[in-house]
């Protein structure tokens, strides 16, 4: 079977109810209050928390991790300024 061509008006009109119909489609209905927390408390559940031991390694790493760029950044701003002092003498 041979696919037909529309043309002109024919054509526009098609192409409007596809729109019409994907609009309809993709229109999201508002949920109330009570099932968004449902929603919530639900998807909270399927939350893999991390241990106490886990987290307090993690939370070590993090400290380190500042300490560590925190020394590294007085040491740049320390020889920078030094720097600085020597050229501007």
């Amino acid at each position: 079977m041979a696919k037909t061509k529309l043309l002109g008006n024919d054509r526009k009109e098609k192409l409007e109810a596809q729109k019409k119909a994907a609009k309809k489609a993709n229109r999201k209905k508002r949920k109330s209050p009570l099932r968004v927390i449902k929603d919530i408390i639900s998807e909270l559940k399927k939350v893999t928390w991390p241990t106490a031991k886990t987290l307090i390694k993690y939370a070590g790493a993090v400290i380190a991790f500042i300490l560590v760029m925190a020394i590294f950044t007085g040491l740049v701003d320390w020889g920078l300024t030094s720097l600085f002092g020597l050229i501007t003498k």
